[in-house]
């Protein structure tokens, strides 16, 4: 049994990686979350008495409470989820991004390198340092190609530029202090216990309170999207079997441009709970103004993970779409009590 280190863990992603390695590995896991809006103890609810989850409510910008979580815990493994990751949020508030994600990665960093250097033997050969990144770094891509880890920076946010310099220090760390780290660039992530403000949650939400549905442009940006559940099981794949020093790219293989995926989705809510009126959840959609910087499209090659890991994603380009939408519609307490509080659906980033 190995002792796992998750910061961001009452997130989004996190929640579900936490999740698949209590359920699918032998392992202990420390959740460590400052619990901001994003992060919902209510994601991981079931797991309070599981003898093999511990929860520590701190937050990576906390200097004396990581160097606390190291010394009392000896994490064999440390998984970094811990960001700030919406792009609308950044282009109204940049500077949480750069503390969390720049600022709190090198703290964390800092923490694991000192732990480190007290390790020895089979300890020191085995401990990994996961990096957990976004795709949207690479900036943005034509009608066709694919990132690959070799692909350069070229951000377009403060989100993604916030990223983007934690994916610099993470590989800098390794290259200058031999800290073992990996770095993970996935696509777009759905499923279940995302926060109410990403693309998919606001259409299915706003569908079935009978509002419009806001849809940016034209519709016509494309994104790669990877269901959370694979997401987790690359990651667990990547920690057990991955090269310190490698970059992985993680993808769903599954592109769709914004306004296909927002009519898929009202067909699947069509067909899942039809509107009382008996007409389509697509008469809700209406066009809005652009977001700045809205990159075109992002689509991840995979095939380095495939070959040398053996990973690829479970849900195909329909059945991770079907499993979210019917999340949604049975766990209406969990995004009622989001939307009760201080977020209700509202648009960020308009500048």
């Amino acid at each position: 049994m190995k002792k796992i280190l998750v910061t961001g863990g009452a997130g989004f992603i996190g929640a579900n990686l936490v999740r698949h390695l209590l359920e699918n590995s032998p392992h202990a896991v420390l959740n460590f979350d400052a619990l901001t809006y994003a992060g919902n103890r209510a994601s991981l609810a079931g797991l309070e008495t599981h003898p093999r989850y511990q929860f520590v409510h701190a937050s990576i910008g906390d200097t004396a409470a990581l160097r606390g979580v190291f010394s009392r815990f000896q994490p064999d493994w440390v998984m970094h989820l811990a960001a700030e990751s919406h792009v609308d949020r950044s282009i109204d508030a940049p500077g949480a991004f750069i503390q969390t994600n720049i600022v709190g990665t090198y703290n964390l960093l800092q923490a694991a390198r000192a732990h480190f250097e007290t390790l020895r033997g089979g300890a020191r050969e085995g401990f990994r340092f996961l990096h957990v990144s976004t795709d949207e770094v690479y900036g943005s891509l034509g009608p066709t190609g694919f990132f690959t880890e070799k692909t350069p920076c070229d951000p377009h946010s403060p989100y993604s530029a916030s990223k983007a310099a934690s994916d610099h220090l993470a590989r800098a760390w390794h290259d200058t202090y031999a800290l073992p780290v990996l770095v993970t660039n996935c696509s777009n992530n759905y499923g279940p216990y995302q926060f109410p403000e990403k693309l998919i949650p606001v259409v299915l939400l706003n569908a079935l309170r009978g509002a419009p549905i806001p849809v940016y442009g034209r519709g016509e940006n494309i994104r790669d999207w990877l269901y959370a559940g694979d997401h987790a099981a690359a990651l667990h794949q990547v920690l057990e079997r991955g090269a310190a020093g490698e970059t992985y790219n993680i993808g769903g293989g599954n592109e769709r441009r914004n306004i296909e995926l927002v009519r898929l989705l009202c067909s699947l809510l069509d067909e899942m709970r039809p509107r009382a009126d008996g007409r389509g959840y697509a008469e809700q959609i209406r066009f809005v103004a652009d977001r700045p910087g809205h990159d075109l499209r992002y689509a991840v090659d995979t095939s380095k993970i495939r070959r040398d890991l053996g990973w690829a994603p479970r849900q195909d380009h329909i059945s991770g779409f079907r499993r979210t939408v019917a999340w949604y519609l049975d766990n209406e307490p969990w995004w009622r009590a989001i939307l009760d509080g201080s977020y209700k659906l509202e648009r960020l980033g308009r500048i």
